[in-house]
C-alpha cells in the first residue's frame, strides 16, 4: 500500500522536482496530488486521501502558514503531517510553524535522502 502525497507550491518547477524526488525515492508512492496554493491544498484535503503534505510557505491566495492555520481549525493536522519545504530560514518562523502543528522543515534546495527520511520518520 503506497502513499498519497500532496504537494503544495505556487511554481510548476518546484512541484515538478518534489515529484520526481519523491518518485526517485525508496518510498511507495501511490498516488501525487497538487495545489498551487493553500486553497488548492484544502480542496485536494477534502477531496482525496492524503497522508502526507510538503508544502511552501510563500504562495499567493492562501500561504503555508495560512493553510496550517486552517488545518488546524479543521482538526487535519493531527491525522494529516505537514512538511514545510523552503527557501525561509528565519529560525523563529521556523519554530513558530512546528509550534502549530508542522512536523518537519525542509529547506531548499533539497536532496532525495531528506524526503526518503521524512517520510519514514512520520509514516512508519
Amino acid at each position: 500500500m503506497g502513499y498519497n502525497v500532496l504537494i503544495v507550491d505556487d511554481s510548476i518547477i518546484i512541484r515538478k522536482m518534489v515529484a520526481k524526488t519523491l518518485t526517485i525515492s525508496d518510498l511507495d508512492i501511490a498516488e501525487l496530488y497538487y495545489a498551487e496554493n493553500g486553497r488548492q491544498a484544502l480542496e485536494q484535503l477534502r477531496e482525496n486521501w492524503i497522508d502526507i503534505v510538503f508544502a511552501d510557505i510563500n504562495m499567493p491566495e492562501m500561504n503555508g502558514v495560512e493553510l496550517v492555520a486552517e488545518m488546524q481549525k479543521q482538526d487535519l493536522l493531527s491525522s494529516t503531517p505537514v512538511v514545510i519545504i523552503s527557501t525561509e530560514r528565519s529560525r523563529e518562523r521556523i519554530e513558530a510553524l512546528k509550534r502549530m502543528g508542522v512536523r518537519a522543515y525542509l529547506q531548499k534546495p533539497f536532496v532525495p535522502e531528506e524526503f526518503t527520511q521524512v517520510v519514514k520518520e512520520l509514516l512508519h
